[in-house]
């Protein structure tokens, strides 16, 4: 065996043992509070006015922009007592 041949075979040995010793990490600690990140996810409760006018809107078949400016005009008149708005096309 040459002297280039042993010392290649020697840098490949010690490529395939540091690979393995830098291949192994530690498992990530597990949280404690994971309570406090539960009610962060937690969707928010909506409000009767809230889901009457979402229907309304999916039963006019409106989406984006016009969606939302519907929604908001109908739960305005909703919070002021008077009755949905009326389609205004």
């Amino acid at each position: 065996m040459t002297l280039a041949s042993r010392l290649a075979a020697v840098a490949l040995v010690s490529m395939f043992a540091t690979g393995t010793a830098f291949a192994q990490t530690a498992a990530p600690a597990a949280k404690t509070d994971t309570a406090a990140t539960a009610d962060k996810k937690a969707p928010k409760e909506r409000s009767a006015e809230s889901m009457e006018c979402s229907k309304q809107a999916d039963a006019k078949g409106l989406k984006g922009k016009e969606r939302k400016k519907f929604r908001r005009e109908c739960l305005k008149e909703a919070k002021a007592g008077t009755a949905a708005p009326a389609d205004k096309k």
